[in-house]
Protein backbone atom coordinates (compact mmCIF):
# COMPACT_ATOMS: atom_id res chain seq x y z
CA UNK A 1 0.00 0.00 0.00
CA UNK A 2 1.46 3.91 -0.88
CA UNK A 3 1.71 5.68 2.32
CA UNK A 4 0.35 8.54 2.84
CA UNK A 5 1.36 12.22 1.38
CA UNK A 6 2.29 14.43 4.57
CA UNK A 7 2.24 17.71 3.27
CA UNK A 8 2.77 20.79 5.93
CA UNK A 9 0.74 23.73 5.56
CA UNK A 10 2.62 27.07 5.70
CA UNK A 11 -0.56 29.74 6.81
CA UNK A 12 0.50 33.39 5.93
CA UNK A 13 -1.04 36.84 7.49
CA UNK A 14 0.45 40.35 6.52
CA UNK A 15 3.65 38.08 4.91
CA UNK A 16 4.23 36.23 8.01
CA UNK A 17 4.25 32.31 8.87
CA UNK A 18 1.06 32.60 11.58
CA UNK A 19 -1.17 29.40 12.67
CA UNK A 20 -4.73 30.03 13.09
CA UNK A 21 -7.51 28.80 15.61
CA UNK A 22 -10.43 27.20 12.91
CA UNK A 23 -8.90 28.84 9.82
CA UNK A 24 -10.22 32.38 11.17
CA UNK A 25 -7.58 34.53 11.96
CA UNK A 26 -9.83 37.23 14.39
CA UNK A 27 -10.28 33.88 16.40
CA UNK A 28 -6.72 33.45 17.24
CA UNK A 29 -2.93 33.72 15.24
CA UNK A 30 0.10 32.30 16.48
CA UNK A 31 2.88 33.17 14.37
CA UNK A 32 5.77 30.48 13.63
CA UNK A 33 8.93 33.17 12.46
CA UNK A 34 8.60 35.83 9.97
CA UNK A 35 9.36 34.19 6.63
CA UNK A 36 7.23 31.75 4.88
CA UNK A 37 9.69 31.55 2.30
CA UNK A 38 12.48 30.55 4.63
CA UNK A 39 9.80 27.68 5.96
CA UNK A 40 9.40 26.72 2.35
CA UNK A 41 12.80 25.94 2.51
CA UNK A 42 12.97 24.11 5.58
CA UNK A 43 9.88 22.04 4.88
CA UNK A 44 11.64 20.83 1.18
CA UNK A 45 15.20 20.41 3.24
CA UNK A 46 13.03 18.04 5.53
CA UNK A 47 11.64 15.72 2.70
CA UNK A 48 8.20 17.56 2.08
CA UNK A 49 6.87 16.05 -1.40
CA UNK A 50 4.46 19.09 -1.19
CA UNK A 51 3.57 22.61 0.30
CA UNK A 52 -0.42 23.49 0.92
CA UNK A 53 -0.12 27.84 1.25
CA UNK A 54 -2.81 29.07 2.77
CA UNK A 55 -3.22 33.37 2.17
CA UNK A 56 -5.26 34.18 4.75
CA UNK A 57 -5.30 37.94 4.01
CA UNK A 58 -6.77 36.17 0.04
CA UNK A 59 -9.51 34.32 1.87
CA UNK A 60 -10.54 37.22 4.31
CA UNK A 61 -9.87 40.48 2.33
CA UNK A 62 -9.81 39.39 -1.18
CA UNK A 63 -5.91 40.76 -0.92
CA UNK A 64 -3.13 40.13 -3.12
CA UNK A 65 -0.64 41.29 -0.28
CA UNK A 66 0.97 38.10 -0.05
CA UNK A 67 1.37 37.55 -4.00
CA UNK A 68 5.09 38.45 -3.76
CA UNK A 69 5.69 35.84 -1.29
CA UNK A 70 3.81 33.28 -3.11
CA UNK A 71 6.25 33.76 -6.29
CA UNK A 72 9.19 33.63 -3.91
CA UNK A 73 8.31 30.38 -2.53
CA UNK A 74 7.76 29.05 -5.98
CA UNK A 75 10.75 29.66 -7.23
CA UNK A 76 12.60 28.26 -4.32
CA UNK A 77 11.53 25.34 -4.12
CA UNK A 78 11.57 22.38 -6.83
CA UNK A 79 8.18 20.44 -5.02
CA UNK A 80 4.39 21.48 -6.10
CA UNK A 81 3.20 24.01 -4.50
CA UNK A 82 -0.79 23.98 -3.67
CA UNK A 83 -2.31 27.63 -2.79
CA UNK A 84 -5.79 28.46 -1.36
CA UNK A 85 -6.22 32.13 -0.83
CA UNK A 86 -9.39 33.48 -1.97
CA UNK A 87 -9.21 32.67 -5.72
CA UNK A 88 -13.06 33.68 -7.14
CA UNK A 89 -12.95 34.17 -10.48
CA UNK A 90 -10.88 33.52 -13.69
CA UNK A 91 -8.30 36.72 -13.36
CA UNK A 92 -7.42 35.57 -9.77
CA UNK A 93 -7.03 32.05 -10.94
CA UNK A 94 -4.69 33.09 -14.49
CA UNK A 95 -2.58 35.07 -11.65
CA UNK A 96 -1.51 32.81 -9.12
CA UNK A 97 -0.91 30.39 -11.50
CA UNK A 98 1.51 32.60 -13.68
CA UNK A 99 3.26 32.37 -10.18
CA UNK A 100 4.13 28.97 -10.51
CA UNK A 101 2.15 26.84 -8.14
CA UNK A 102 0.75 23.50 -9.54
CA UNK A 103 -2.38 23.57 -7.67
CA UNK A 104 -5.31 26.05 -6.97
CA UNK A 105 -7.81 25.50 -3.98
CA UNK A 106 -10.86 26.76 -4.49
CA UNK A 107 -14.06 27.35 -2.51
CA UNK A 108 -16.12 30.01 -2.62
CA UNK A 109 -17.08 30.72 -6.40
CA UNK A 110 -18.25 27.25 -6.87
CA UNK A 111 -21.24 28.26 -4.42
CA UNK A 112 -21.26 32.03 -5.74
CA UNK A 113 -20.79 31.51 -8.98
CA UNK A 114 -20.84 27.74 -10.86
CA UNK A 115 -20.65 28.52 -14.06
CA UNK A 116 -16.74 30.59 -13.33
CA UNK A 117 -16.38 27.58 -11.85
CA UNK A 118 -17.06 25.66 -14.23
CA UNK A 119 -14.79 27.88 -16.80
CA UNK A 120 -11.63 27.79 -14.30
CA UNK A 121 -12.16 24.27 -14.45
CA UNK A 122 -12.40 23.94 -17.92
CA UNK A 123 -9.29 25.85 -18.48
CA UNK A 124 -7.08 24.54 -16.17
CA UNK A 125 -8.32 20.72 -15.55
CA UNK A 126 -8.93 18.99 -12.65
CA UNK A 127 -5.01 17.66 -11.97
CA UNK A 128 -4.56 21.35 -11.23
CA UNK A 129 -7.76 22.81 -9.81
CA UNK A 130 -9.23 21.13 -5.93
CA UNK A 131 -12.27 22.03 -4.23
CA UNK A 132 -12.19 22.71 -0.66
CA UNK A 133 -14.75 21.47 1.40
CA UNK A 134 -14.95 23.82 4.78
CA UNK A 135 -17.46 22.14 7.18
CA UNK A 136 -19.55 23.05 10.29
CA UNK A 137 -21.49 21.19 11.81
CA UNK A 138 -22.04 19.42 8.88
CA UNK A 139 -22.68 22.36 6.61
CA UNK A 140 -20.43 23.89 4.41
CA UNK A 141 -19.12 27.13 5.21
CA UNK A 142 -17.13 30.02 2.78
CA UNK A 143 -15.82 33.59 2.42
CA UNK A 144 -12.94 33.15 4.68
CA UNK A 145 -14.99 30.30 6.48
CA UNK A 146 -17.19 33.11 8.35
CA UNK A 147 -20.74 32.71 6.20
CA UNK A 148 -22.87 29.61 6.32
CA UNK A 149 -24.15 28.13 3.13
CA UNK A 150 -27.22 25.90 4.46
CA UNK A 151 -25.17 22.82 2.16
CA UNK A 152 -23.99 19.34 3.34
CA UNK A 153 -20.82 18.41 2.56
CA UNK A 154 -22.17 14.89 0.40
CA UNK A 155 -24.33 16.94 -1.48
CA UNK A 156 -22.04 19.50 -2.58
CA UNK A 157 -18.92 16.86 -3.05
CA UNK A 158 -21.63 14.98 -5.32
CA UNK A 159 -22.53 17.82 -7.87
CA UNK A 160 -18.74 18.73 -7.69
CA UNK A 161 -18.20 14.68 -9.02
CA UNK A 162 -20.52 15.58 -11.81
CA UNK A 163 -18.50 18.61 -13.03
CA UNK A 164 -15.35 16.69 -13.57
CA UNK A 165 -13.58 17.48 -10.43
CA UNK A 166 -11.23 14.65 -9.26
CA UNK A 167 -9.96 15.71 -5.74
CA UNK A 168 -11.59 17.60 -2.72
CA UNK A 169 -9.53 19.23 0.39
CA UNK A 170 -12.02 18.30 3.57
CA UNK A 171 -12.00 20.24 6.71
CA UNK A 172 -13.78 19.90 9.58
CA UNK A 173 -13.33 23.67 10.59
CA UNK A 174 -13.70 22.91 14.37
CA UNK A 175 -10.98 20.56 14.39
CA UNK A 176 -8.56 22.89 12.23
CA UNK A 177 -5.88 23.83 14.56
CA UNK A 178 -6.93 23.05 17.32
CA UNK A 179 -4.67 19.61 18.49
CA UNK A 180 -8.35 18.23 19.38
CA UNK A 181 -7.89 15.20 16.84
CA UNK A 182 -9.21 14.31 13.23
CA UNK A 183 -13.04 13.84 11.82
CA UNK A 184 -11.79 11.32 9.68
CA UNK A 185 -15.43 9.84 9.54
CA UNK A 186 -16.26 13.28 7.52
CA UNK A 187 -13.19 12.55 4.58
CA UNK A 188 -13.97 9.01 5.02
CA UNK A 189 -17.85 9.56 4.01
CA UNK A 190 -16.75 12.23 1.37
CA UNK A 191 -14.46 9.47 -0.37
CA UNK A 192 -16.76 6.70 -0.03
CA UNK A 193 -19.62 8.42 -1.47
CA UNK A 194 -17.96 10.01 -4.53
CA UNK A 195 -14.65 7.70 -5.18
CA UNK A 196 -13.20 10.95 -5.65
CA UNK A 197 -9.53 11.61 -4.16
CA UNK A 198 -9.79 13.38 -0.82
CA UNK A 199 -7.14 15.44 1.21
CA UNK A 200 -8.34 15.20 5.11
CA UNK A 201 -6.89 18.65 6.80
CA UNK A 202 -7.64 19.97 10.01
CA UNK A 203 -7.17 18.29 14.05
CA UNK A 204 -4.25 15.87 13.26
CA UNK A 205 -1.98 15.82 16.88
CA UNK A 206 0.15 12.61 16.52
CA UNK A 207 1.60 9.88 14.29
CA UNK A 208 -0.96 7.52 15.70
CA UNK A 209 -3.83 8.85 13.93
CA UNK A 210 -1.58 9.64 10.48
CA UNK A 211 -2.00 5.88 10.78
CA UNK A 212 -5.64 5.65 11.04
CA UNK A 213 -5.47 8.11 7.85
CA UNK A 214 -3.74 5.61 6.16
CA UNK A 215 -5.84 3.09 6.29
CA UNK A 216 -8.28 5.06 4.49
CA UNK A 217 -5.95 4.99 1.25
CA UNK A 218 -8.09 1.88 -0.25
CA UNK A 219 -11.19 3.92 -0.18
CA UNK A 220 -9.63 7.23 -1.38
CA UNK A 221 -8.37 9.41 1.71
CA UNK A 222 -4.26 9.41 0.36
CA UNK A 223 -2.72 12.67 1.62
CA UNK A 224 -3.41 14.84 4.61
CA UNK A 225 -2.65 18.65 5.41
CA UNK A 226 -0.70 18.86 8.35
CA UNK A 227 0.23 22.35 10.29
CA UNK A 228 0.27 23.15 13.57
CA UNK A 229 1.38 19.41 14.76
CA UNK A 230 4.64 20.05 12.57
CA UNK A 231 5.38 23.41 13.97
CA UNK A 232 5.42 22.42 17.49
CA UNK A 233 6.80 19.28 17.04
CA UNK A 234 4.37 16.97 18.55
CA UNK A 235 5.34 14.04 16.16
CA UNK A 236 7.71 12.34 18.61
CA UNK A 237 9.09 10.14 15.74
CA UNK A 238 8.41 12.93 13.36
CA UNK A 239 11.58 12.29 12.11
CA UNK A 240 11.33 8.36 11.78
CA UNK A 241 8.45 8.43 9.49
CA UNK A 242 10.05 11.11 7.44
CA UNK A 243 12.78 9.05 6.71
CA UNK A 244 10.09 6.01 5.77
CA UNK A 245 8.68 8.62 3.46
CA UNK A 246 11.51 9.20 1.93
CA UNK A 247 11.99 5.63 1.66
CA UNK A 248 8.66 4.99 -0.12
CA UNK A 249 8.77 7.68 -2.56
CA UNK A 250 12.36 6.82 -3.81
Amino acid sequence: MPFLLIIPSIDIKYGTTVRVVQGIPELNCTEYGNDPVEMARIWRAENAKMLHVVDFDGFSLHSDRNYETLKQICSSVIIPVEYAGGIRNMEDADKVFSFGISRAVISTVVIDDWDEYCRILEKYGSKKIVVALDVVDNELVIRGRKVKTGIHPLEMAARLKSSGIERLIVTDVKRNGMLSGPNIELSRQVAESTGLRVTHSGGIRNKDELMDLQNLIPVGVDSVIVGRALYENRFPCQKLWRVAEKEIFS
